[in-house]
Formats: C-alpha cells, structure tokens, sequence
C-alpha cells in the first residue's frame, strides 16, 4: 500500500547571523571610499542578536549604520531583519544598538497562515510552530505557489524559506 507524500516548507524570519558576520568585518575595513565618513566608529557584536556600533559624534554613527546597511543589501538580505535604536550619549561617545529580529511572532504568523488559507491553493495547510509557520501540501507545485505568492506580497518582515522538501 503507498501512502500519500505530504511536502512541507517552513516560514521563518530570517536573522542569518552567519551572513551579517562577514558584513560586520567588511564595515570595520578600511580602504573603501565609505570608511572616511565612518572613521572613529566601531561595530561588534554584542550578545547574540544585538550589534553594536560606537563612534564619537551621532552622524558617525547613523554613517556606520549606513554603511552595514550597504554590506547586507550586497549580501542578499533584507533591511526589514533591522531594528535599530537611535543614537545615545554614554560618556563621551554614542552608541547605537541594532538588533536582528528572528522568528514569526503570533500576530504575523496568523495573519500569513490566513493569507495561505485565502488567497493559497486549495489542499495547502499552513500550522503556527513556536517562532516558524510550516507550510504543507501534497504537490509540489502548491509549495511553490505559495512561496511565489508570498515573496509578491509586501509583508512587515523578511520572511526565508527552509525544509523544501
């Protein structure tokens, strides 16, 4: 006896700590044209999804934030994985933190498991598990529907692909 093939693909907000590395060592180089308007700032991580950048004027700062911002459009992320914080004095430079968002909070997992119910191929089953929202189908075909129609639609967060099987 065959039992049906269920095909599923996991929805997850994409942090990609590994890609924003090389991005935070490339904004530290110098040599590039960009780094004479960030000199005297600095970037590192601190924790493990908050980075942070030190200079010793606010336009520095938001300059250094541009600059990674630059390296992680060129290595294929989106902005939206972003959330950074305005410049603060401590003492006498300022510091900005950046934290990278990961995961599907529960407000934007449904509201994507209820566009995938909506606007999805019928036979497509969408479940909220904690930070990720899996997706299941029996064909193929209907896995890549539903990425086509997500990646068209304008979301609040940067949604990565994983487990296409």
């Amino acid at each position: 006896m065959l039992w049906p093939i269920h095909l599923s693909t996991s929805l997850a907000r994409s942090t990609a700590r590994r890609s924003t590395t090389p991005s935070i060592r490339r904004s530290r180089s110098s040599g590039t044209a960009s780094t004479s308007r960030v000199r005297g700032a600095s970037i590192s991580w601190s924790g493990q999804n908050n980075i942070e950048i030190k200079a010793n004027s606010e336009e520095r700062a938001n300059a250094a934030l541009d600059v990674f911002k630059e390296k992680i459009v060129k290595r294929g992320l989106s902005l939206k994985v972003l959330d950074a914080d305005e410049p603060k004095l401590s003492g006498k430079e300022y510091r900005l933190m950046v934290a990278l968002k990961e995961g599907i909070d529960q407000e934007h997992a449904k509201k994507i498991s209820k566009l995938i119910r909506d606007e999805g191929p019928k036979g497509v089953k969408a479940q909220i598990q904690g930070e990720e929202l899996r997706v299941s189908s029996k064909k193929k075909d209907d896995l890549q529907d539903v990425i086509t129609m997500l990646k068209g639609k304008d979301l609040d967060i940067a949604l990565q692909f994983v487990n296409y099987r």
